[in-house]
């Protein structure tokens, strides 16, 4: 009931609803109204009651609810459907789970992630209330093959929200999002194929927005939002991004426009013009980020005037000092 409560108060966008339209409207008395009015801010909601005039929703605490979520976004498929949860292994073998039955759109959330992961079997460090566990499960008609660029379209997204939002970013491609050449959110996407077709994508986003001590082994390359000295709000971080995604999702299967997105990924690159080091597996080469092309793919010169052109997925790179 408590929920059905909260989504009236969200629904009437700041302005009063009666007590009497509350308890009409659910079947419920005035005084459990009032009973599960107090039980809301007791969660850290502030609710404005003025006699003759009733109950108004002024701000709501940093918290994932899918109601608060729905009621700031503005899209049509991402996020129709919204699961949140207060702890999760993984909200991407979550997404994973239960693809198949799920609608295009619907977005897994949770407060903590006790299993989080990055590329490559790294592990992903998911504090309780300090970031954006995020999943997406998207089921495009494109050819697998094309699937490396819907990572691209999450960085993109993430780091244009971000700029919009006043916090300068950049991509280190493929899938990090860093703030002053450290890294602040990963992207893992995974697939799942039958014969030539996907069956399913989901896009698994982590971003560290209130994390201030980072484990000895990554202190020197992982960040946060706040330890950079930007205060935001999850939930206008995570909307903005979410609503970026949209945009830039469905215009590219609209229009199979790869080139656009590499482009705008170009941009925003964080290491177009340096000097970087390219990793397959024990091999480490030193090299210079040339371009990104019109495919997504990296291409970057070696010492020996060679270059190379490097599909998504395949390698690691790497500053020549420090992590870009």
């Amino acid at each position: 009931m408590k929920d059905k409560i909260l989504k009236l108060l969200l629904e009437a966008k700041g302005e009063f609803i009666s007590g009497e339209y509350i308890s009409e409207k659910l079947g419920i008395s005035r005084s459990a109204v009032w009973k599960h009015i107090k039980s809301i801010k007791e969660e850290g909601y502030e609710i404005e009651s003025v006699t003759k005039k009733g109950y108004r929703l002024n701000q709501y605490p940093d918290l994932f609810v899918s109601e608060v979520i729905k009621s700031k976004l503005n899209t049509n498929i991402i996020g129709k459907k919204i699961l949140c949860f207060e702890t999760i292994g993984s909200t991407n073998d979550h997404a994973k789970k239960i693809a198949k039955e799920s609608e295009e759109g619907t977005i897994i959330l949770s407060e903590e992630q006790t299993k989080g992961r990055g590329r490559m079997g790294k592990v992903w460090h998911s504090i309780k209330g300090d970031g954006i566990w995020l999943s997406i499960i998207l089921k495009p008609d494109i050819p697998p093959y094309h699937a490396p660029i819907i990572t691209q379209i999450a960085g993109l997204s993430v780091v244009i929200a971000l700029n919009e939002l006043g916090v300068k970013s950049s991509i280190k491609w493929p899938n990090d999002i860093l703030i002053n050449n450290k890294k602040i959110c990963g992207i893992l996407t995974e697939m799942s194929i039958e014969i030539d077709r996907i069956d399913h994508i989901v896009v698994g986003i982590g971003m560290n927005v209130k994390t201030l001590d980072f484990p000895n082994d990554i202190e020197n390359m992982a960040t946060s939002i706040l330890k950079e000295g930007y205060s935001l709000n999850r939930l206008d971080i995570l909307s903005r991004i979410l609503e970026k995604f949209e945009e830039f999702y469905t215009d590219y299967v609209s229009n199979n426009d790869i080139e656009k997105i590499a482009n705008m990924c170009k941009t925003y690159s964080a290491i177009i013009g340096k000097d970087i080091y390219v990793i397959k597996g024990d091999k480490r080469r030193k090299a210079r980020g040339i371009d990104i092309n019109k495919n997504g793919n990296l291409i970057v010169e070696y010492e020996d005037g060679s270059s190379e052109e490097l599909v998504s997925g395949e390698v690691s790179i790497r500053g020549e000092n420090g992590y870009v």
